[in-house]
């Protein structure tokens, strides 16, 4: 508490600590609210109200039996039950919730503000819930005059609710005090936004990523750089991994104050976990390298037997050991060859090796996660087919590869697909080709020809029906994973499903198994997975690649920054 009493007032506190009087609610004929007292009225005599009603309240003329009873107890249970539960859907805090979500959706401020001072007038109770749309709607960006920022006023009332809630003693909630950060942000206040950040933890509340951002990226923007770091740090200590816009606002502010190794940091930070840059991270590092602070540092002679350890040690890509080289930076656009050539400096990128014992961690995770999410459908049974079958030189997602630039389900494109995996395989096994098992049993499956071929598949041991209800996408991917294989699918895996799986290994995994199919003349081209890494890497000898994030295109080459020393220099055995 004492971090806020500096920068609260005086009477907020006297608020907080104040006993709570309860709210004495009455009518008002003037409210957008239903009468509290009709509802008191309805709840409380709902019996009264089944007894006048005669479909219910009169007793059968003839039974007089105990289940006769039976009946008409249910009966009356039923009718007070949905009387409750009208009571309940008309009641004043549901209403109230259920206007200021239409507020929210709209970004309704003005009428939220309306609905919130007759709900005040009118001694409604609000909650948690309520306050957060409110806060919410105070924090939300507006056009001053043509400038970013919030009004005055807003900004005043945000803070007026928050201090509302105290007096009110409602539990305060992550959301509450992230909305609150905001406020604080806006107010260019990176200090409050920091400090209610701590006073949540205090109070055993968990901030989420959303909760720092007021703070750091208001710090950054102040050119705050060792309180950014500080935030940074209490991200860390939380378990909170800050992502692309967290790690540039930190690279960026790193290279203002000129701090390189803080820059470096945040460089290899980028590498573990976008891999991929936007282009607007891709032009902070730009200005970086271009920087005269860029040009000054780096070692000009250095040990390349412990750069060569470094590489050995990272799994290759990167060495960790520092700047290298020394004098200014050429910085240029490029894009990379089939083989990985830099089309700028010549230098040939490298695949990054996957370490065997993650993808065995990822598969029984997958496993974990397919089992649960398909315990009625039969995914047991699948992994017991799989080692009676497997392994695999090849997965084909059948559905996909099916559909794949065409109107119409395509068992002869999958057909092509097979017997070209089946050319490129070191052992010219069939691959395996999932399908639902509506497709095998039913339409285009049973033309003979299709018929025909899908026996042949399935008497080899190639093909998987997933059953009714499943999802497939389970079975052809945990087929793949298990297998150490291929898969061919044009599926980009980012719904909700391929979220579970985390964004670590998973991208690694996808980016050296995933076959994309390309159309061509002659109908249907494998894209094979590149023989590099599509990664930021930093060279043995000091150099940087970064590359951007592009659309799901094939046809259009990636875009890549690169990074050399205009000078060479020197470096020891």
């Amino acid at each position: 508490m004492c971090n806020l009493q500096n920068q609260l007032t005086k009477a907020y506190y006297m608020a907080f600590l104040s006993p709570k009087t309860p709210p004495i609610l009455s009518v008002s004929p003037n409210s957008l609210f239903p009468s509290t007292k009709c509802i008191d009225y309805i709840s409380c005599n709902a019996k009264n109200q089944v007894r006048k009603s005669p479909s219910v309240a009169r007793t059968p003329r003839f039974s007089t039996s105990s289940g006769g009873q039976s009946l008409l107890q249910n009966e009356r249970y039923s009718v007070t039950r949905r009387i409750k539960k009208q009571a309940l859907r008309d009641s004043p805090e549901i209403m109230l919730r259920v206007n200021l979500d239409q507020c929210s959706k709209n970004g309704d401020l003005d009428e939220a503000l309306r609905l919130y001072h007759e709900a005040k007038l009118n001694n409604i109770q609000l909650n948690v819930y309520h306050y957060n749309v409110l806060l919410y709607l105070c924090s939300l960006r507006s056009d001053n005059d043509g400038e970013e920022g919030l009004n005055p006023e807003t900004l005043e009332k945000g803070f007026e609710i928050f201090k509302e809630m105290i007096i009110d003693r409602v539990e305060l909630n992550e959301a509450t005090f992230t909305n609150v950060s905001r406020l604080a942000a806006a107010k260019e206040d990176p200090e409050l936004a920091f400090n209610l950040i701590k006073k949540m933890k205090d109070q055993g509340i968990g901030p989420k990523l959303r909760s720092y951002g007021p703070a750091l990226f208001g710090f950054c923007k102040k050119g705050m750089a060792d309180e950014a770091y500080e935030v940074d740090s209490h991200m860390v200590d939380n378990q909170v991994s800050a992502e692309e816009s967290e790690l540039s606002a930190l690279l960026k502010v790193s290279s203002d104050v000129k701090r390189e190794e803080k820059v470096y940091e945040m460089m290899h930070r980028l590498r573990a976990t976008t891999r991929q840059v936007s282009e607007e991270t891709a032009a902070v590092v730009e200005d970086w390298f271009l920087s005269e602070r860029a040009a000054e540092v780096g070692l000009e002679n250095w040990d390349t037997g412990k750069i060569k350890k470094g590489v050995l040690k990272g799994g290759g890509g990167w060495h960790g050991q520092g700047w290298l080289g020394g004098g200014d930076w050429r910085v240029v656009g490029t894009t990379m060859d089939e083989a990985g050539v830099c089309q700028s400096c010549g230098e040939k990128l490298v695949c990054i090796d996957i370490d065997p014992k993650e993808t065995e961690n990822f598969a029984k995770s997958l496993s974990e996660l397919a089992s649960k999410k398909e315990a009625t459908t039969g995914f047991f049974q699948f992994q017991e087919w799989l080692q009676r079958h497997g392994p695999f030189d090849a997965v084909v997602d059948g559905a996909n590869v099916g559909l794949a630039n065409q109107h119409t389900f395509s068992f002869s494109q999958i057909k092509g697909v097979v017997n070209r995996l089946r050319e490129l395989s070191p052992s010219k096994k069939l691959p395996l080709v999932v399908l639902h098992q509506n497709r095998v049993n039913g339409g285009p499956a049973q033309y003979p020809n299709n018929k025909k071929l899908l026996e042949s598949w399935k008497k080899a041991g190639a093909l998987y029906a997933t059953p009714v209800g499943s999802n497939d996408d389970w079975y052809w991917l945990y087929a793949a994973v298990s297998s150490k294989c291929l898969l061919v699918t044009n599926d980009e895996m980012r719904d909700h499903l391929f979220n579970l799986l985390g964004n670590s290994f998973f991208p690694r995994w996808k980016e050296k198994h995933q076959v994309r199919l390309k159309p061509s003349s002659d109908g249907i081209r494998l894209h094979m997975p590149p023989p590099y890494s599509i990664v930021i890497q930093e060279s043995e000898q000091g150099s940087w690649h970064i590359p951007t994030v592009t659309e799901d295109d094939l046809e259009t080459p990636r875009q890549w920054l690169c990074a050399t020393r205009a000078r060479n220099s020197m470096s020891t055995p």
